[in-house]
């Protein structure tokens, strides 16, 4: 999954919910007026942060508590300048001069700064590269940081700005910021102008079918998981199962069409005609826009029902690197605009998952029954 976008569509406190959820590994990179960052993140929590925005490093952060001396300080930045890729608390390590412990405390410090740091930022880009975690090339942000051994719950860190944020609404001098308490740093005067965003639609629909779809009966579970799912943010859908050259409908949500479950599992299409449509099915990829027009895509609004759509969207189903469903879904009813969809992308990654393991199961029990289990070797 890659995850592109600004920040005046979505917010870092949804990107953060979004990778936290989804469990991501990869890394984060922010670019805007204010400067450049990136955010490290292993299984959903973060490991590393830095960022153009802040003066220092982890190493002068060492030196002004004495626990590294000036020379050696020195010397690793003079390091620094012949591998410009390393960071200078991990030539301190390499050097001997800071333990793992200290570089840990320290860095989850600097990682709290530095996301308070960005929770500021109302505009810039973003993106998120997925199991991509070489911070290395990074030269634009100065200094790379440490990576810490236990990562921290980007949650826990959106409440600590929320409520960095009550304490400053509540202080008489606002623009003049509000002091970290140990290091005498001042924060940021408007620090509170983003914080913990009301909860979107398909974040609280991840978050509660996430954990049903961790041990799903079946296939078809998992279909009317999706279908559910999708029925929280558009207001008609279709599941398709994907053949060699074929639709099949499987099921859906929202249609004002007689026998709909009947109509639609009775539903083939040709896609193979559609050069539209396999397109969709060959980048395998996302697509949200207007419905071209050909014999297949007529045929497919015919049978909803309804209007032509201002504008539809479509998400593969990806299994063993094949696109085994494709969803459709539309506001037609009302033309209504869509809402932000990230929490749906993650969720039907994870039913794809989910289906893989279900299908290997299937076949491993279909082996037992054929009499294929493995034989034991004689001693």
């Amino acid at each position: 999954m890659s995850l592109v976008g600004r920040l005046e569509d979505l917010a870092l406190s949804d990107i953060f919910q979004i990778l936290s959820i989804g469990k991501k590994t990869g890394t984060l990179m922010i670019r805007s007026d204010k400067g450049n960052a990136f955010i490290v993140f292993k299984n959903g929590l973060i490991v590393r942060a830095e960022t153009s925005t802040l003066e220092g490093n982890i190493g002068r952060d060492l030196l002004k508590k004495t626990l590294v001396k000036e020379h050696v300080y020195k010397m690793a930045q003079e390091v620094k300048k012949k591998l410009p890729s390393k960071s200078v608390a991990e030539i301190l390590f390499e050097l001997d001069s800071a333990s793992r412990d200290q570089l840990d405390k320290f860095a989850r410090k600097r990682i709290e700064k530095v996301i308070y740091h960005l929770l500021l930022m109302s505009q810039g880009d973003f993106h998120f590269e997925l199991d991509n975690l070489d911070v290395g090339s990074m030269t634009e942000v100065g200094d790379t940081g440490w990576e810490v051994s236990r990562g921290i719950s980007p949650e826990y860190l959106l409440m600590e700005g929320a409520r960095v944020h009550d304490e400053m609404s509540q202080k008489e001098n606002l623009e003049e910021g509000l002091t970290e308490g140990e290091g005498g740093e001042a924060w940021e005067e408007d620090w509170g102008e983003h914080p913990v965003a009301v909860e979107r639609k398909d974040i609280s629909a991840l978050k509660s079918l996430t954990q049903e779809l961790r041990f799903p009966n079946s296939t078809s579970e998992i279909t009317l998981l999706i279908l559910r799912f999708a029925s929280d943010i558009f207001q008609r859908g279709v599941l398709f199962m994907v053949g060699e050259d074929e639709l099949t409908g499987l099921g859906q949500f929202g249609l004002e069409i007689e026998r709909a479950d009947e109509r639609i599992r009775e539903t083939v299409l040709s896609y193979g005609e559609s050069h539209f449509l396999k397109g969709i099915i060959e980048n395998a990829q996302s697509y949200k826009g207007s419905l071209e027009k050909d014999v297949v895509t007529e045929s497919l609004i015919r049978e909803l029902g309804g209007g032509w759509p201002l504008e539809v969207i479509f998400f593969p189903v990806i299994t063993e690197a094949k696109v085994v469903a494709l969803l459709y879904c539309d506001n037609a009813h009302t033309g209504d605009p869509f809402s932000e969809t990230e929490g749906l992308d993650i969720f039907i990654s994870q039913a794809g998952l989910a289906l893989e393991k279900s299908l290997l199961q299937r076949r491993l029990q279909e082996m037992q029954k054929a009499g294929g289990k493995t034989p034991k070797k004689k001693d």
